[in-house]
């Protein structure tokens, strides 16, 4: 079985269309193919991205507009504070005896401690001191702190100026400077922040409809030993691989397509009506995300390929691309993790690039097309290495052999 002859043919389109063919037949055949790439990528993360973001903002805006329940200890110093907090929302909680252990095993979330010199520094028109202990580490209780120090501010505020005005003292005298907020946050942007994690979504479903496809046309074949047959017409193995590529992209990029459509059905069941906030997913998204991640996905279909091809058997090649999945959450996380303004050079990164131009079209801001033409160029070169790389092991003898 030598791969000199396979070399010395001509480039031509036919035997890479006729395993195009073969492939695409024998695929859909195959009920664990079509159920992957038809039915679990482009059903599955939608519905499971719609979840998430019901989650997230059903569990914010419920904390936003429930009671806020704080153990309050030594209440009875301050009775017109700890009513007063009362009516902008705390829900009081009795007092427990160990604060500080009590937050730090996480019994309590917040408690509000008041000292006994409380009421002696509050009739004396001395600054009165109360203390929050909470645990910062815990994310989840951000916005409960924050709620509960903006009312303590708003209550110091009102009676600071009620004091002012008892004196005669006219109270905007104690803010010489007044800042006025312009957020320029869109209703798109914020909503774009809840939907960071969207293009990783997109990049799983073309990942999962490709996936099985690029096992068995490797991994799988080898291991029914009908891979070596077909390795051993005259055919140039360029032709071959280019063949199984075109099938695994053409499944690919049909779960990528049936997914864009499942997240515009399901576009309108995202919680955008909330004040402030649009969570839209429209054919203008749709229009224009699909030639950003067509590339991409080409490139996944030889990575997948090449992956699998190192492996010997269907079950070892799925246990390498199931690991594979990961790599798209890195970029995820990172942008996640540490906001980076979009930069030009960014386009340039396959898999970050994409991610970053889809973000960029969530916020409803305009198209940057020279790093869309960039992140095309370079993802479709990075997809060319790749096919080298990989066509490397098809020349070889060891491709073939199962075991």
């Amino acid at each position: 079985m030598s791969a000199g002859p396979d070399r010395a043919r001509g480039p031509g389109t036919a035997p890479a269309l006729v395993v195009f063919v073969k492939e695409c037949r024998e695929s859909l055949r195959d009920r664990r193919v079509l159920l992957n790439a038809l039915v679990l990528g482009p059903l599955f993360t939608p519905l499971l991205f719609l979840v998430l973001m019901h989650l997230i903002v059903g569990r914010e805006l419920e904390k936003a507009e429930r009671p806020l329940p704080v153990s309050v200890i030594g209440a009875q110093y301050a009775p017109n504070l700890v009513e007063d907090l009362r009516r902008q929302g705390m829900a009081q909680r009795p007092p427990v005896a160990d604060p500080e252990g009590a937050v730090r095993d996480q019994s309590v979330d917040l408690v509000l401690r008041i000292g006994p010199r409380f009421a002696q520094d509050w009739n004396a028109g001395r600054p009165a001191q109360v203390e929050l202990i909470f645990d910062s580490s815990r994310q989840d209780l951000r916005g409960a702190i924050d709620r509960l120090q903006s009312m303590i501010e708003n209550t110091s505020r009102r009676v600071g100026s009620l004091r002012l005005l008892a004196r005669g003292v006219a109270p905007a005298l104690m803010a010489p400077v007044v800042v006025a907020v312009r957020d320029q946050a869109t209703p798109a942007a914020r909503g774009a922040m809840l939907l960071g994690m969207l293009p990783y979504f997109l990049i799983l479903t073309a990942l999962l409809g490709g996936m099985w496809l690029a096992i068995d046309t490797t991994a799988g074949e080898r291991e029914r030993q009908s891979l070596e047959p077909l390795l051993i017409n005259p055919v140039a193995r360029g032709q071959i691989l280019l063949g199984k590529l075109l099938a695994t992209a053409l499944f690919s990029m049909s779960s990528l397509v049936l997914g864009l459509l499942a997240f515009l059905a399901v576009g309108h069941l995202l919680p955008s009506d909330e004040p402030g906030l649009a969570l839209s997913i429209g054919p203008r998204f749709i229009l224009l995300a699909l030639p950003i991640m067509a590339p991409l996905v080409l490139l996944i279909a030889v990575a997948q390929i090449w992956v699998a091809s190192f492996a010997r058997s269907f079950r070892e090649a799925q246990t390498y691309l199931g690991l594979a999945q990961l790599v798209p959450l890195v970029p995820s996380i990172l942008l996640m993790a540490v906001p980076m303004r979009p930069q030009l050079w960014m386009s340039a990164i396959p898999v970050f690039g994409q991610q970053v131009t889809i973000l960029h079209l969530l916020r409803g801001e305009t198209v940057n097309l020279p790093g869309i033409v960039i992140g095309v160029l370079v993802t479709l070169a990075a997809a060319a290495g790749v096919f080298r790389l990989t066509l490397r092991l098809y020349t070889s003898e060891r491709v073939a052999i199962a075991g």
